[in-house]
């Protein structure tokens, strides 16, 4: 296997490494105590593209694929975890829905304006009764000649203030001779019956915002309905895969560059003496970050290329997601013992980034789940 980055590929990495030094580093502190994007560095990042980095150049996108987006993902994190969110909610689950099963009229009608940002993505699937379990959805779409009419509540969805198209999933109730089950609509956010709720309070990734959407007799035309009705848990699930794919690229980021900053205080610090990087104990925990660091990005990368090549990475996706999630809590938080007292103070970006973390074990699916995931495929193939 040759797992070499294209040209292009690198191209684009260095280009996104400089915005992020450039741009996003020094509006990370910002971000995150103000609990918002700017809206010049969201231009910035329409003017890059980077709205569009999944989506297919037909619709307006730059076509970069799964392991051009996790690129992506991972320089633009090192500066900003909420950043990444956003913009991963955006394109990896929010239009990824359409990309995988709109139909051609859909994809022309929402894709590219969602390709340069003009309008914002959301994933529409946790309830009050209804995370893990995805399948009990407690909202529903009663089909009434040429529309839906929509009645329920989301919860802890990324970007569901700021959303113009919302990719929701919804439970379908039975009728004689028709089967229930999960629909998948695509709605936008000035449909009447449309209204967003309370506004999340988080511990961490505070820049990308999280709210509460209520339906309230919202109608939806018939022609976004997407893929086919009561079969939009499929759709879900399939989305799901590369949203956890841009989960472990994040997490990827995020121990490069605490990687760093670990490294940068060891050579710097004093104790007894001498740079603690010549102590046993912190060259312990730098080799153990470094170790960790190669296996994510080795795992990621290769799910990555499994996946532009046209794979279905369910089981592999579910791996990356738990692994690197996992990994990355450990990283931050020798990253924050190597730093000491410092790495707690908010002045150092250490602190920012062990809260940042704690979520990537939870959204996307907890870890449980993708313990399930894994081991039933695991189980159904009889091995690896």
């Amino acid at each position: 296997m040759d797992f070499t980055f294209t040209e292009e590929q690198q191209m684009l990495r260095e280009t996104v490494r400089k915005f992020t030094e450039k741009d996003v580093k020094p509006l990370a502190r910002q971000i995150d105590t103000e609990k918002k994007i700017p809206e010049e560095l969201l231009d910035t990042c329409r003017e890059m593209g980077l709205f569009g980095i999944l989506i297919p150049e037909e619709y307006g996108g730059i076509g970069a694929g799964d392991t051009g987006y996790c690129i992506v993902t991972e320089e633009i994190a090192r500066g900003s975890s909420s950043l990444a969110v956003y913009l991963g909610a955006h394109q990896s689950i929010g239009a990824m829905a359409i990309i995988l099963d709109g139909t051609e009229e859909q994809k022309k009608r929402f894709l590219p304006a969602m390709a340069t940002g003009e309008k914002v993505g959301a994933f529409a699937l946790t309830e009050p009764n209804a995370g893990s379990d995805a399948s009990s959805l407690e909202s529903t779409a009663e089909r009434r000649g040429d529309h839906f009419v929509v009645n329920g509540t989301k919860i802890w969805i990324t970007n569901g203030n700021v959303a113009d198209v919302i990719s929701l999933f919804v439970g379908t109730p039975r009728k004689e001779g028709q089967k229930g089950g999960v629909t998948a609509l695509i709605v936008e956010s000035t449909m009447p019956g449309f209204k967003v709720g309370a506004v999340d309070d988080k511990m961490g990734i505070r820049g990308a915002s999280s709210s509460e959407l209520i339906f309230e007799d919202m109608i939806v035309p018939a022609e976004t309905l997407l893929g086919r009705e009561g079969k939009g848990f499929a759709t879900a699930m399939k989305t799901l895969d590369h949203g956890r794919l841009g989960i472990a690229a994040m997490c990827i980021g995020v121990a490069k560059e605490a990687l760093r900053l670990s490294v940068e205080h060891a050579k710097g610090r004093i104790q007894f003496g001498r740079p603690i990087a010549e102590l046993q104990a912190i060259q312990w925990m730098i080799a153990e970050i470094a170790a960790e660091t190669y296996a994510m990005e080795s795992m990621a990368y290769r799910t990555a290329w499994m996946a532009d090549r046209g794979d279905r990475v369910t089981r592999e996706g579910a791996i990356a997601k738990m692994f690197t999630s996992e990994c990355l809590d450990r990283i931050v938080d020798k990253a924050l013992q190597i730093h000491g007292g410092m790495g707690y103070m908010r002045d150092y970006p250490i602190e920012m980034f062990y809260r940042d973390s704690r979520i990537n074990r939870i959204f996307e699916g907890t870890n449980e789940i993708q313990r399930l995931i894994i081991a039933r495929d695991v189980l159904k193939r009889g091995g690896y």
